[in-house]
């Protein structure tokens, strides 16, 4: 079922389609967005603008032909706070009803943070916690606090960049005087709030619009990173209040070379720097991290009636994405399934030796899943392009982390071994994590060179001073899986300082000696 919502947002209009599979995944197809500023001015003069409403109605005619070309079966269009508060925001439904043949309906904030909520609780890891999920419209702030999947507390509030920016900062850059009256107004309006938000102990906030993402787009991009896949990146509070100051010293025309911003929100973004800086500061909240579903993906879901959504809880809706992923790339998928129980019995042997944590278990098998799908591009470079299909694929669920670990683990199951210079995304103690499990894949990806199952189970156990790995054939002849397998324990070999000897069950002598570390006995 192909689905599409369409959001009338303050600044934006901006369109999702997705398709829904039988057994609940949501794979976004397509994302269009439209700035039309439907909010400017309208949140002092208490309505939306004769331009603002023009743009409005073409963007929203523009999306319903998009939507017939990719043969939507259902469409649900919203409006929000800039619509909801002006006097001719009734005017405004009507024309796009007569005009374009979408009905709009115009939802309160509280459902607005109820979609929201839906939405990053689906795509993002949300168990435990508190977390503190952030939308800041051009009209409206969203607040959520989040604990084990479920909402404590739902919150709409004027305080969108817009309505913000019109109020308080009238000057480019702003003067430290109207900062000040801003600061002034937070604290009057969200101050008693976001205390109790610290004293729930928040681990993280949650930035769930393209406003927020911006900012964190921002903060990656003063690091030196690849701005690449946004969903799961992260800012800590202290790089936002960094950004905070270059933000506020800078006119627009300076703004607008400030790395990772979005051009289009130049004026936006003071009020932006100084709502988020606010939030996360009195909130106590340590980083912030980016999610690319919000409203639109919530008005998705609740589309599709998926009723299941969560049934398994967080691990089932990450094996959901990654299964989906693979399906996508590699059809049914026998050599990746086949690989991933074969590397998992090899983690179960070795995983303490290796120094590896239990949750890398999790993320050994969707690497295992996945390390083939490059062959849909190429297969000579396959290993690299899986890396790349990874990296920018929405795994919902799992962090961007998680998702970096899984792509240079994939990355290095053939070929050279993961070098320093490909693991610089991630933190010191995962790059020896990830090292380990391209280990172990390696093995298991060779165990199955033929791609026929030959090898239908293996074990491993420690002799002495060295691993010895057996392999169970299916039939009378695995010679060829246990030849490719001990040209690939080198790095095995390395990690364990000991060598591996691959063997065939039953049989008195080895099949073939891997190379040891420089040095092991």
């Amino acid at each position: 079922m192909r689905l599409a919502a369409i959001d009338v947002g303050s600044n934006s209009v901006h369109m999702v389609i997705a398709e829904v599979r039988p057994e609940g995944h949501v794979r976004v197809v397509e994302r269009v967005k439209e700035m039309v500023r439907l909010g400017r001015r309208a949140f002092t003069t208490g309505r939306l603008s004769a331009e603002a409403m023009d743009l409005a109605v073409r963007a929203v005619q523009d999306f319903g032909r998009l939507a017939r070309a990719r043969r939507v079966d259902r469409l649900r269009a919203v409006a929000t706070s800039a619509v909801r508060e002006a006097r001719n925001g009734p005017a405004l439904v009507r024309r796009l009803r007569r005009e374009t043949g979408i009905a709009v309906r115009v939802i309160s904030g509280l459902e607005e943070a109820r979609l929201i909520f839906r939405a990053a609780r689906h795509a993002l890891e949300l168990e435990g916690g508190p977390h503190l999920l952030v939308e800041v419209g051009g009209g409206s702030v969203e607040l959520v606090l989040v604990h084990d999947g479920r909402p404590l507390c739902l919150r709409s509030l004027p305080l969108g960049v817009a309505r913000l920016t019109e109020r308080f900062l009238l000057h480019d850059p702003p003067t430290a005087r109207e900062v000040r009256r801003l600061e002034r107004h937070l604290e009057e309006v969200l101050g008693a709030l976001l205390d109790r938000v610290r004293h729930a102990a928040v681990l993280r906030a949650v930035g769930t619009s393209g406003t927020v993402n911006t900012l964190v787009a921002m903060a990656r991009a003063a690091r030196g990173e690849d701005l690449g896949r946004l969903h799961g990146a992260s800012a800590s509070a202290r790089e936002l209040r960094r950004l905070r100051r270059r933000i506020l010293a800078a006119d627009a025309a300076k703004r607008s070379g400030l790395a990772g911003i979005d051009t289009k929100r130049v004026d936006l973004m003071p009020a932006a720097a100084v709502l988020l800086d606010f939030i996360l500061a009195r909130a106590g909240a340590p980083t912030l991290v980016a999610c690319t579903w919000a409203l639109r993906e919530g008005l998705l879901l609740d589309l599709a009636r998926l009723r299941s959504e969560n049934a398994g809880g967080a691990p089932a809706r990450r094996r959901r994405s990654v299964e989906a992923l693979a399906a996508r790339f590699a059809g049914p998928n026998p050599h990746g399934r086949h690989v991933a129980r074969l590397a998992l019995s090899l983690f179960d042997a070795v995983a303490p030796a290796l120094a590896l944590p239990p949750p890398a278990r999790e993320l050994l098998e969707y690497a295992a899943l996945l390390h083939d799908i490059g062959h849909a591009i190429d297969r000579d470079r396959h290993h690299r392009h899986s890396c790349y299909l990874i990296q920018n694929a929405e795994l919902l669920g799992l962090e961007r982390i998680e998702v970096e670990t899984i792509a240079q683990v994939a990355r290095g199951h053939r070929k050279q071994a993961p070098k320093p210079s490909d693991l610089g995304a991630l933190p010191p103690r995962l790059r020896q994590v990830v090292r380990g499990l391209a280990a172990l894949l390696r093995v298991a990806d060779a165990l199955d060179r033929t791609h026929s199952a030959a090898v239908r189970a293996v074990s491993a156990r420690f002799t002495g001073r060295r691993l010895v790995i057996e392999a169970e054939p299916r039939g009378d002849d695995a010679e060829l899986e246990l030849w490719a397998a001990a040209r690939r324990t080198d790095l095995l070999a390395r990690l364990l300082e000991r060598p591996a000897i691959l063997r065939q069950r039953a049989s008195a002598e080895p099949a073939a000696v891997g190379l040891p570390a420089s040095g092991a006995p």
